[in-house]
């Protein structure tokens, strides 16, 4: 792949196959102890403009695993978008690594990137879309079910960039979707549109609700993520008391298959968008979802990185 940013855009139905191998591969390499240097000489630059507990140590002991070097750039270390225009740094680290993560808010600044430099660069994360955690959530499904294809994802709570990530990814895999969020927050019909494209060709479903109970209805994975994202908490208590019926507890999930899991991307806030007991139950996945970060990360890198001149 040239780029990684958009799930939609920089994944092909037998990109997302390749992906998924690749990543199931190097996990059972990682338990092994039989690593291989795949990515050895290669470097990968590591922009964060917003901070991260499970982006950062995934993509860094990624590159490790994989032989690369990971060098960590916080907004206190380079000029990006301020005494330094997007142009001039994506030229200038590109004569110099071999790969750009970035991790930001405004979604423009990771397309700038790959426009203006002439290396691949990775989104970890912007206000829009969240696609590093979309293929660990896949694989972390393909791992507990046995397959993707015709299984029902409920999503329920905020659409926000992880929502609007796995409305590409489901589609891609051939997964039905339920998206249920009030309508002040549900996803743009932008991504939603693009899910409907790829789920044509995959014959899934994307329906878009109000309604929790009619999204969790018949699923197999049950999903939902935090109320108030980072740089939103002057919101926050409009939003608890808006989300409160969107909560996962076990009414909400006993609408959903006696074997349906449980996700989240984390950071999780019990009590809030989801109970106790159910995050903490033997239906909860969240702690192998978090591993496979990391092996969907690695794969993420060989794919970029390995072939590049």
């Amino acid at each position: 792949m040239k780029h990684y940013i958009d799930f939609h855009e920089d994944v092909s139905f037998t990109d997302l196959d390749a992906l998924l191998n690749t990543a199931a591969d190097l996990k059972a390499q990682t338990k092994s102890g039989t690593l291989t240097p795949l990515l050895a000489g290669k470097s990968l630059g590591m922009i964060f403009s917003k901070s991260s507990t499970r982006t950062r140590v995934s993509f860094e002991v990624g590159m490790y695993q994989l032989g690369g070097q990971p060098i960590f750039l916080s907004s206190d270390d380079i000029q990006l978008g301020r005494g330094e225009s997007i142009a001039d740094t994506a030229q200038v680290l590109s004569r110099m690594l071999d790969g750009i993560m970035i991790r930001t808010f405004d979604h423009r600044d990771i397309e700038d990137l790959a426009r203006f430099g002439t290396i691949p660069v990775i989104n970890g994360l912007s206000d829009d879309q969240h696609p590093t955690q979309a293929l660990a959530d896949l694989l972390t499904i393909r791992e507990h079910k046995g397959m993707l294809k015709g299984l029902k994802l409920a999503y329920v709570g905020d659409g926000n960039n992880v929502a609007n990530s796995l409305l590409q990814a489901c589609a891609k895999a051939g997964m039905h979707i339920s998206v249920a969020s009030p309508k002040e927050y549900t996803c743009p019909d932008f991504f939603v549109g693009q899910a409907k494209k790829d789920a044509a060709v995959t014959g899934s479903k994307v329906v878009l609700t109000e309604s929790p109970e009619e999204a969790v209805s018949g699923a197999d994975v049950v999903y939902t993520d935090t109320w108030t994202s980072m740089g939103q908490e002057s919101e926050k208590a409009a939003r608890v008391k808006l989300f409160a019926p969107y909560q996962v507890n076990a009414a909400l999930m006993s609408q959903a298959n006696k074997d349906a899991i449980f996700m989240h991307c984390l950071p999780a806030y019990r009590g809030y968008e989801v109970t106790a007991d159910i995050i903490d139950s033997p239906r909860s996945v969240v702690f192998d979802e978090a591993e496979n970060r990391l092996h969907a990360h690695k794969a993420i890198l060989v794919h970029c990185l390995l072939n590049r001149k």
